[in-house]
């Protein structure tokens, strides 16, 4: 069975969700961080197991004319704190009409797209605070 989750589900774990075949799951997870595609979870007594997925999402695809101009959207997006997955030359990140037009003023190329988002995990990703 086949679990899609969103970039925002992949990091909550618990709650209930649906898998592909239309069966709910009840996620009460014990361990820290996020669940990565390809990850496979069992109940207890092991008699279910589900693959996670990352599930497609409504995203902005954001291509620039110079890779400095993509270095400063990259800038800017992570100073409002915006979940970005990089590529050489593009960005992706969750369609937002304010954002858009934000990059759009700056000369960039912003399309929409739906694909499986899997944005950095952050400079933090593991750190705990006591």
């Amino acid at each position: 069975m086949e679990l899609p989750l969103s970039a925002d589900q992949r990091s909550v774990l618990r709650g209930r969700r649906r898998t592909v075949c239309g069966r709910d799951v009840l996620l009460q997870l014990p361990r820290e961080g996020a669940l990565m595609p390809g990850d496979r979870l069992t109940d207890s007594q092991e008699d279910v197991e589900v693959l996670v997925t990352a599930a497609s999402e409504a995203l902005l695809r954001v291509e620039a004319p110079s890779p400095l101009a993509l270095l400063e959207a990259s800038y800017h997006l992570g100073n409002r704190h915006v979940a970005l997955e990089l590529h050489e030359c593009e960005l992706l990140l969750l369609d937002d009409t304010v954002l858009a037009t934000m990059l759009e003023s700056r000369g960039l190329r912003v399309t929409r797209c739906c694909r499986p988002f899997m944005p950095e995990s952050g400079a933090y990703n593991g750190h705990q605070h006591r």
